[in-house]
This record gives C-alpha cells, sequence and structure tokens, in this order.
C-alpha cells in the first residue's frame, strides 16, 4: 500500500459530503482517463468539464495539477497492484501473469502522460517513488512465483528484471500506434518467460 497524501493535507482537509466525495472520485477517474488520452496537453478545465463540474470544484478539490496528478498516480498503481490478486483468483497463473502485463500498459499510458509533473512530485517527494516500486514489485512477484509454481513460466526469473524489461515500454515514442506497439512488447516479453514442451 502506498503511503497516504502527506499529513498536514489530510488532517486539515474535513470530511466530505457523499455529493462532495463522488465529484471527487470522478474527476481523479476522468483525469487518469485524460492523461492516458492527451498526455501533458489535458486541460483540468475539460477535466473538469468532462466529470460534470466546474473548475472551481475541481480547484477545491486539487489546488493545483500536481496535487491530481500525485492522486491519479496512487489511484493507478493501486488499481495495478490490486489487480494481482483478483486475476490470479479468476484465471490460470499464466493467464494472469499475462493480462496484468497488457494492464501494464495502460498505466503506463497514464503515467507517461503525468511525466513532467511526476518528475517535480519525485524530485520533492522521493519517498513516492520508491514505495510505489515496492508495491509495483510485490504484486508482479506474486504473479510471477504462482506461475513458475505452475510451470507454465521458466523457473529462473526474478520479478524486477521483468518489470524492467517492461519499463522499456515508456521509452516508446509518442505515435498514435504507440498502444498497439506496447501490446506487442507484452506479447514478445510473455512468449519469452512461457516454458516450452520438451522435444
Amino acid at each position: 500500500m502506498l503511503p497516504k497524501e502527506h499529513a498536514s493535507q489530510s488532517e486539515d482537509r474535513p470530511k466530505l459530503r457523499a455529493d462532495a466525495q463522488r465529484n471527487r472520485a470522478k474527476l481523479v477517474e476522468v483525469a487518469s482517463q485524460a492523461f492516458a488520452d492527451r498526455g501533458a496537453d489535458a486541460s483540468l478545465e475539460e477535466i473538469a468539464r468532462r466529470a460534470g463540474v466546474g473548475i472551481g470544484t475541481l480547484y477545491r478539490h486539487f489546488p493545483t495539477r500536481e496535487h491530481l496528478v500525485e492522486v491519479v498516480y496512487r489511484r493507478e498503481l493501486e488499481l495495478l497492484a490490486g489487480a494481482a490478486s483478483e486475476l490470479l483468483a479468476d484465471n490460470a497463473p499464466d493467464i494472469a501473469l499475462d493480462k496484468w502485463m497488457h494492464r501494464f500498459v495502460s498505466y503506463m499510458a497514464a503515467k507517461r502522460g503525468m511525466a513532467s509533473s511526476l518528475k517535480l512530485l519525485f524530485t520533492s517527494n522521493s519517498a513516492l517513488f520508491t514505495d510505489g516500486t515496492t508495491v509495483m514489485t510485490a504484486a508482479f512477484d506474486q504473479l510471477l512465483r504462482a506461475a513458475i509454481r505452475a510451470g507454465t513460466v521458466k523457473d529462473d526469473l526474478e520479478a524486477s528484471d521483468v518489470l524492467y524489461t517492461l519499463f522499456a515500454i515508456y521509452t516508446i515514442p509518442d505515435a498514435p500506434d504507440w498502444r498497439e506497439r506496447a501490446h506487442k512488447i507484452v506479447r514478445l516479453i510473455m512468449d519469452g518467460l512461457r516454458t516450452r514442451p520438451k522435444v
């Protein structure tokens, strides 16, 4: 679990009414999609409009763009990490691993869209990056170990090594086919992880 937002912010913030909680959750959801789709071009005004609220409501919840980006980043990372157990409950381990890596593409798309703001956040709050890496590695290791025990992927793999390879998706140049290329890389990685029947 990632550390919560700065204690001073959470302690000073009054408990939100139900409608305010819904507005905040909707803003975070819409912002996540906007950053993934439009990257740095995603405007706060457009995010507020798509969430069905005024720009003043957005600023009451998120005083700066960086504040919104931090909350979106935490949400995306926690959703991705939490998906590991959910996928394992419903799929064979190798299929769960494969599906998780394809979800990783959406996480990475949102992260790319928040790159400039995240750079500022990681500079001022290094624990956010460190704890995020820990959460991500633990989730992936859970999936990888399950697939190794099932005998469907190679048994000499380390979660951190595969994640380093996955993170190469981040470096794909921006282009309309970015997601398509990213999913292709995931398929190549998964093909390399699988065990092959002995001839």
